[in-house]
């Protein structure tokens, strides 16, 4: 089999699924791998790297299995084809439009986002979360500065004067990052949960933040994280319109999951060439792709997850966690979850 990386083009898409370094581990293994010229440029690997790991530069697209970063843009909607697989982060749920495409190719689509989810690991999203989330506070404490329209308020506060106020909302993977580093700045932190499942470590490791699963409060909240993730669904609103309005002007949100949807009502995708609006008075930071901000660190993280499952690809097995990745096979919806928020019949694999 020949594995295939093309060169992302979302918008800031800076990422690569697979290094030079990753790329020799699968020639090694007798696995051929075609990188598309420059697809590695963004993550500062040239293509002389590839060339030294034994890959080929040539179109991507004409190999069985094609590993993608982010999904497919409308340029590469006519790209796949009947039995080829794409491996990659997917995002059908809210994108009709892509969800068609896939399934008028025929080709097969494995979802990083919920590879093992039967059994709540995750592995391949989770390195993703954890850079989100860290940068969810970076972000947000950069747009609260005047300058970038905010309300002024330096989140880890100075002698005399208060820190600011973060709530994050979510336990997970992205919010204990996001914790982490809201923490480490010395801000005051309020994390909401659905549940006590991870408070008792979280308490444990961070024991100033204050921990609850009552309904969020964030109308004195200097900077909102949202950090709810169910996967393979759409994000669940928490956020209404009215809470945002109540919020000092300035305030921000950074809505980690509006790749899945967002969380406020208010939330819609934005981009790294444009990362913000503001609504309600309240400067919104909603890029889907949040990590590409950090592409190396990203790309390298990203690969470490997928190699394990690239050479059980490559020998044509669907088996363990990637049953739960796979998403569209043969023209038809393969995972429940997806059939139903997006009201397609489902097939089961």
């Amino acid at each position: 089999m020949r594995i295939g990386v093309p060169r992302e083009v979302k918008d800031g898409e800076r990422r690569v699924a697979l290094t030079p370094q990753g790329a020799g581990f699968l020639v090694q293994r007798g696995i051929r791998v075609v990188i598309e010229p420059g697809a590695g440029m963004g993550s500062g690997f040239p293509d002389a790297d590839y060339r030294e790991s034994g890959a080929a530069l040539d179109d991507p697209w004409r190999c069985e299995l094609v590993l993608k970063v982010k999904e497919l843009q409308p340029a590469e909607y006519r790209k796949p084809r009947a039995g080829q697989t794409v491996f990659g982060f997917q995002h059908f749920a809210p994108e009709p439009a892509l969800l068609d495409a896939a399934l008028a190719s025929g080709a097969s689509f494995i979802a990083f986002e919920t590879v093992g989810q039967e059994g709540g690991r995750l592995p391949i999203l989770a390195p993703m979360s954890a850079i989100a989330g860290r940068l969810a506070v970076l972000v947000g404490a950069w747009f609260l500065q005047t300058q970038n329209g905010g309300s002024g308020v330096l989140l880890p506060g100075v002698e005399g004067v208060a820190p600011g106020r973060v709530v994050i909302l979510g336990a997970g993977n992205v919010g204990s990052n996001a914790l982490s580093v809201a923490a480490g700045m010395r801000a005051s932190v309020t994390v909401h949960a659905r549940s006590e499942k991870r408070f008792a470590a979280l308490r444990k490791a961070f024991p100033d933040a204050v921990l609850t699963t009552a309904p969020a409060a964030v109308e004195r909240a200097d900077l909102v994280i949202g950090g709810v993730l169910t996967p393979g669904q759409m994000s669940p609103k928490l956020l209404a319109r009215a809470m945002l309005r109540a919020m000092r002007p300035g305030s921000v949100l950074v809505d980690v999951g509006i790749d899945q949807g967002g969380i406020a009502e208010t939330s819609r995708p934005t981009s790294h060439a444009a990362p913000t609006y503001v609504e309600e008075g309240v400067i919104h930071y909603c890029v889907p792709n949040m990590p590409a901000a950090c592409a190396r660190t990203a790309s390298l993280a990203l690969e470490q997850a997928v190699l394990p499952y690239l050479e059980s690809l490559a020998a044509g097995r669907l088996d363990g966690d990637l049953r739960t990745g796979l998403q569209v096979r043969g023209g038809r919806v393969t995972h429940e979850q997806l059939a139903r928020d997006t009201g397609r019949q489902y097939a089961p694999s």
